[in-house]
């Protein structure tokens, strides 16, 4: 119980955290001018609720985690074993990443305007998210090695959140052009965009993970004989249907897409908008398949013991 409690609130926190990055910083790029105001409410809800999942599953995964600490759950009624956990490494970080979070929903509850409240919400949350990379295992190296772990496995919680939060308001933008699809334009630009971010953030996630990798797996044969590394290759795999899709959407759907509109097909248009909002939300579907992968790693040993 104990153990399904962690895992599922530490989900939960990781699927808060890439939600608010990755929304927050879509609008940065995804367009040339001002986001459309539907969007720019619909977008500023779902953070304000995502802002509160993360403390909430915040809480839940401090209390799992002390439990799980002393074995029973009855931990949690002792005063002095909470408060002892909370002056832990992992406890002092909690706290902190509990009031940014706060913040955030003070910030959001309170109204910002559209290009500063974008900066500083995508800001406060690249924190909130990059502060995850300190409440795993890269707390078990010492010196430039735990420093470089740190630093990689926070890069690469960007990266995957830029990825996985921008897919929620791009699938939004989609499925609303295929119920107008008389001038896709304004879509099409978005997606090249939204392929352009995507390039940056698949290069940074594969050069992370293989410092991540060799840090916890350490080889080959440790990935395939090691119950971690076999939950890792999980994961790999994962991301590569993940990748693929991305591909068939740039390479395939976004091309048939800007012919389709360019002679008028409307027919075809409503087609390929179709074939390409199934194609997201089953990216984020992998997408979330990898984060429940990432919330099991977090509770075993790394095939690496130090």
């Amino acid at each position: 119980m104990i153990d399904i409690g962690l895992v599922a609130s530490r989900l939960l926190q990781y699927i808060a955290a890439t939600t608010l990055f990755g929304m927050a910083l879509f609008p940065l790029y995804a367009y040339r001018g001002r986001e459309p105001d539907r969007i720019f409410r619909w977008r500023g809800r779902l953070l304000f609720l995502a802002a509160l999942l993360a403390i909430v599953s915040g809480i839940a995964w401090f209390f799992f985690s002390v439990a799980s600490m002393t074995g029973d759950v009855s931990g949690l009624l002792d005063p002095d074993t909470l408060l002892l956990a909370e002056h832990t490494s992992f406890g002092t970080l909690w706290t902190w990443r509990m009031l940014l979070a706060l913040l955030i929903v003070v910030l959001m509850s309170s109204g910002v305007t559209y290009v500063a409240g974008s900066v500083m919400i995508s800001l406060l949350a690249a924190v909130l998210l990059f502060s995850l990379a300190g409440t795993g295992h890269t707390q078990v190296e010492e010196g430039w090695a735990g420093i470089v772990h740190v630093l990689a496995d926070g890069v690469h919680l960007l990266a995957a959140g830029a990825w996985l939060g921008g897919l929620l308001p791009l699938a939004y933008l989609v499925s609303h052009y295929c119920k107008t699809p008389d001038d896709v334009s304004p879509l099409d630009d978005v997606l090249v965009r939204f392929s352009g971010m995507g390039y940056l953030a698949v290069a940074t996630l594969v050069g992370t993970g293989l410092i991540n990798s060799w840090l916890l797996v350490g080889s080959v044969y440790a990935l395939l004989t090691s119950g971690y590394g076999q939950l890792l290759a999980v994961k790999l795999v994962l991301f590569i249907g993940m990748l693929g899709l991305a591909v068939a959407n740039r390479f395939w759907l976004i091309p048939a897409l800007e012919k389709s509109s360019a002679v008028a097909c409307r027919s075809g248009t409503i087609d390929y908008l179709r074939q390409l909002r199934n194609h997201i939300v089953s990216e984020q579907l992998l997408g979330l398949l990898v984060l429940f992968v990432v919330s099991i790693l977090g509770t075993m040993q790394p095939a690496i013991v130090p």
